[in-house]
């Protein structure tokens, strides 16, 4: 008999590629998660999965099985959730504020399916905001903050959402898109557009310029994304993005875009929440809604491990 176990691992595999982060996902170690894959396919009588490929991919039973669990699975939920309502908990308040500029590709869908979920629940997400939001979220003011950059702050707590890589955005015809990596020395005479919030809130500047004594020639600030490719496709400047938020861009050949040292520069996107607010059951459902939606939208994101 195939156990909703079973199909959550299928889903976990999908979206992850590999054996080792489908079973950091499931909370499995990678031997309990290979024992699990295969009982299913004993029990399906065939092999499920094409092993030894990166991503991995499925046969046409488990694709069968796949398909399964994406109807199955969202039925559960639901049904879960309305349980946690008759139960009770299901009002509150969820005011939100993002550090992210790029996030409404995946918040934005995430926001929808919650407030289909928990209409009682009282949702706003603050944005633009001249404040810092960490400790506004520490005063109660705020509810949930999605951040790149943790404060130890008492009673909050971090919660992973994804791994990225920041990319460097360049023109085509850049002489930089020849490169297979930047150096930091290598923007000492360019102009780099950023969003226009503190420098000690950007990566490019803290994982790699800063620790290098390096300065750009100038910095450039664009509130939206799109007008920042506008003006590093037409050799204005260049700017460091995650590797998500560029992909849409570098698919239609926009833009070039290279990692930032041999090593690249990699971070993580956390939502930060008073930790008495943690185990709510709408708050729970918004971080796992979260989660799903983030590695079924976006391109090149990994678990935070």
């Amino acid at each position: 008999m195939i156990e909703l176990r079973h199909l959550r691992t299928l889903i976990a595999l999908r979206d992850c590629g590999s054996m080792a982060d489908a079973a950091l996902r499931v909370n499995l170690t990678q031997s309990a998660l290979s024992h699990q894959l295969k009982d299913l396919e004993a029990r399906a009588g065939t092999a499920l999965i094409i092993r030894k490929t990166r991503p991995l991919r499925f046969t046409s039973a488990g694709q069968r099985l796949l398909n399964l669990a994406s109807d199955i699975l969202p039925m559960v939920r639901s049904a879960e959730l309305d349980l946690k309502r008759l139960a009770g908990g299901e009002a509150g308040r969820l005011h939100l504020a993002i550090e992210c500029h790029s996030c409404y590709q995946w918040l934005m869908p995430t926001i929808d399916q919650f407030r289909n979920q928990w209409a009682d629940v009282e949702l706003d997400l603050a944005s633009g905001f001249n404040f810092a939001p960490l400790p506004a979220l520490q005063r109660g003011d705020l509810d949930l903050v999605v951040t790149s950059d943790p404060e130890e702050l008492p009673g909050v707590a971090y919660i992973p959402l994804f791994r990225y890589e920041s990319m460097l955005a360049v023109a085509n015809q850049h002489p930089l898109a020849a490169r297979n990596f930047i150096e930091p020395e290598d923007l000492r005479n360019e102009v780099l557009i950023s969003y226009p919030v503190e420098r000690n809130r950007l990566d490019i500047f803290n994982h790699f310029l800063d620790p290098a004594g390096i300065e750009p020639l100038d910095v450039r600030t664009s509130e939206l994304t799109v007008m920042m490719m506008q003006l590093v496709a037409s050799g204005r400047g260049v700017c460091a993005l995650p590797n998500w938020a560029l992909d849409e861009y570098l698919d239609k050949g926009y833009v070039s875009a290279r990692p930032l040292g041999e090593q690249g520069v990699t971070g993580t996107l956390y939502a930060a929440v008073r930790e008495d607010q943690l185990n709510t059951a709408y708050m729970q459902d918004f971080l796992l809604t979260a989660k799903d939606i983030s590695f079924e939208t976006l391109a090149g994101i990994e678990l935070a491990r």
